[in-house]
């Protein structure tokens, strides 16, 4: 398979595009999502043993959900500088230790977005968190003890993805 045409069909706050792509003889027609390329981690305080998620209402489920704190890789941002300023913006906590846990296509088949997770350590809480006014954010921060983050019932899926990493590594001690 390869793209031959790719035209813009909406560019918002997302952006859509539509695809022409050979495919042998045949040419077919793809519409792809591309929000983008985000991070996101799954926080744990060093001082309280408490894992922490943040709450946040999402458009997709129209609900508030639980879930690591994420965000959007800026410009020439990388993905490690990118996941220390959100999580600062939404936790309000500096980052004693960060350590990558997977890059994953969370939908290939229709989107183009790319998410780095991690796992990052923190221990001084030096801002507010709950989000940036500017971006409309109200995200509230949501400490678990390891037991407690095992047993709820997630939904989304890089958290899904990061929890069972640790459950993992906590077994692996």
């Amino acid at each position: 398979m390869q793209i031959i045409e790719r035209k813009t069909a909406f560019d918002g706050h997302y952006k859509l595009s539509v695809l022409r792509v050979q495919d042998g003889p045949d040419v077919l027609r793809r519409e792809r999502f591309e929000p983008g390329t985000a991070v996101a981690a799954l926080v744990y305080h060093t001082g309280t043993g408490q894992y922490i998620l943040t709450r946040q209402y999402r458009i997709g489920p129209e609900a508030e959900i639980l879930e690591l704190a994420a965000g959007m890789v800026d410009g020439e941002e990388t993905p490690e500088t990118a996941i220390r300023r959100e999580i600062q913006e939404e936790l309000g906590y500096d980052v004693d230790h960060l350590e990558q846990i997977a890059r994953m296509l969370p939908s290939p088949g229709t989107s183009s977005e790319v998410i780095t997770v991690f796992y990052a350590e923190v221990s001084h809480q030096s801002g507010p968190g709950g989000g940036l006014a500017e971006e409309n954010e109200k995200i509230e921060a949501v400490p678990f003890a390891a037991a407690d983050l095992w047993k709820l019932p997630l939904e989304d899926a890089k958290t899904i993805i990061a929890v069972q990493w640790a459950q993992l590594r906590e077994a692996r001690k």
